[in-house]
């Protein structure tokens, strides 16, 4: 029989319409009806969950609703809708195809359910922090007109075990509830490599959880997970995305064009390219950008009229130290 608990449970998620935490409470009373023996009782609720869930979900077509994580998912996801765009970000060649492709596929999603087949949406990015991982995320959230929920990971992680599958439960739940654009950063974190770490079971569980979740989820909003560190990430996690994208640190051409479009509205001294480019390379597209912004601080501070040569060489020797800095530190 269901608790008080889980009475007020249910009348709360129902007064606010949060419909994706009416199903999680009315699937933990299916849950308890089972442990208890009432395992026909139980899948009768079940039944009737799955059946809401198809009435009410919404049209993939339709626009998506300006709205916010409510009740237990506020504690998980944050909403954003991004106004960044392809156009924003400078990538090589390889890249920029790749994620125009996940573009196209999306925008022409109807005519491809059309055909039995689906767009690829399950996303696996890979790379170095600040090499453009999360800003990809942003870029096809506003390249889509689709709002941008990142999954909070002091939320979504606790010491309780079993709280994080059925959290993670609450994601996907909203997944197929409001079309958008998933991004589990730092994805490390719950997909480790089952082996790893002291409580060993409880990762078993979480990566387990995750797996079968990521399986099974037929949206059509984008799921995107991104990591720094490619080699803690359990195996099998792999052959559940639909495309796995390695993010590299920029070239000297994608420097230049990057402190370029930076500089974009700015008067510019003479400055030498090639030797600016040299002095950046190492550094990620998220610590030049830093460079470009500090140089124009500076030359705004100073009252100069233009950006020197002088001005950005100091900026990106600067960046360099603060990332030597950092590294030491680790």
């Amino acid at each position: 029989m269901p608790t008080g608990d889980h009475v007020k449970a249910l009348l709360a998620s129902h007064a606010e319409g949060d419909d994706a935490q009416f199903f999680a409470v009315a699937m933990q009373i299916a849950a308890a009806e089972a442990r208890v023996g009432h395992g026909k009782f139980a899948e009768e609720l079940r039944s009737m969950i799955d059946k809401a869930k198809v009435r009410r979900a919404p049209n993939p077509h339709a626009p998506i609703p300006l709205a916010r994580p409510r009740g237990e998912l506020a504690d998980i996801l944050s909403a954003s809708y991004p106004k960044v765009t392809r156009a924003d970000m400078v990538l090589d060649l390889a890249l920029g195809l790749r994620l125009e492709r996940v573009i196209k596929e999306h925008k022409a999603v109807r005519m491809i359910r059309s055909r039995g087949l689906a767009p690829r949406r399950k996303l696996l990015l890979v790379g170095k922090p600040g090499t453009g991982k999360t800003m990809t995320a942003s870029a096809l959230a506003g390249e889509l007109g689709l709002p941008l929920f990142v999954v909070r990971l002091d939320g979504l992680i606790t010491k309780f075990m079993g709280e994080t599958s059925a959290k993670i439960r609450l994601v996907f739940d909203a997944m197929a509830q409001t079309r958008g654009v998933y991004l589990f950063d730092e994805f490390d974190s719950i997909g480790s490599e089952r082996g790893l770490g002291n409580d060993v079971g409880e990762i078993r569980r979480v990566v387990n959880a995750f797996l079968q979740m990521v399986e099974q989820d037929n949206s059509d909003s984008l799921i995107i997970a991104a990591t720094n560190h490619a080699g803690l990430l359990d195996r099998a996690l792999f052959r559940r995305f639909d495309d796995i994208i390695s993010f590299e640190l920029p070239d000297a051409p994608q420097i230049k064009l990057l402190i370029q479009n930076k500089l974009t509205g700015f008067k510019r001294g003479k400055l030498k390219w090639p030797a600016i480019a040299k002095a950046a390379l190492g550094l990620s597209y998220a610590d030049i950008a830093r460079a470009s912004d500090d140089a124009i601080k500076d030359s705004l501070i100073g009252e100069r009229e233009t950006i020197e040569q002088a001005d950005l060489m100091t900026a990106i020797r600067e960046r360099h130290l603060t990332f030597a800095g950092s590294e030491r530190s680790t």
